[in-house]
């Protein structure tokens, strides 16, 4: 980790939402899916929000290093119809360690659509990989 992460780090990303965002996409084998209203999906509006925390951290990341996601606390509050723009607003807010906290706030063009805070991890890619060889070949960690 560079010395540039530090709280306080925010960025606004914005995405226009596609019919491939929805509900129904979500989950395109499910019938129950299949059968809700063509909304923005809170499991893509999850996505959207880790999206705007990863690019937020690029810059202060050493190389070798990504961040994963490990707790999401969001509501979502109102629907958002296919082709309407969302924003989200992240900021750290704590480090500690590796641990990374961030508030986040996502709107779309009339309403608040999110609030709460998500938790990402700064990992060594190599070495994650290498975990993740190590399960996928049924050894003992």
């Amino acid at each position: 980790m560079k010395p540039s992460l530090v709280p306080g780090i925010s960025l606004t990303h914005k995405f226009v939402v596609t019919d491939r965002k929805t509900v129904p996409s979500l989950y395109p084998e499910s019938d129950e899916f299949c059968a809700m209203p063509e909304v923005f999906a809170t499991g893509f509006m999850v996505g959207f929000i880790e999206w705007a925390c990863i690019k937020a951290l690029m810059p202060h990341l050493d190389e070798g290093e990504q961040t994963v996601g490990t707790h999401v606390n969001v509501s979502h509050q109102a629907a958002t119809p296919i082709g309407m723009e969302v924003s989200a607003n992240v900021e750290l807010v704590e480090i500690d360690g590796k641990r990374l906290v961030f508030s986040i706030e996502a709107f779309d063009e009339r309403d608040l659509i999110s609030k709460g805070t998500h938790e990402r991890f700064v990992i060594n890619r190599k070495r994650f990989d290498s975990g993740l060889l190590e399960k996928s070949s049924g050894q003992p960690s």
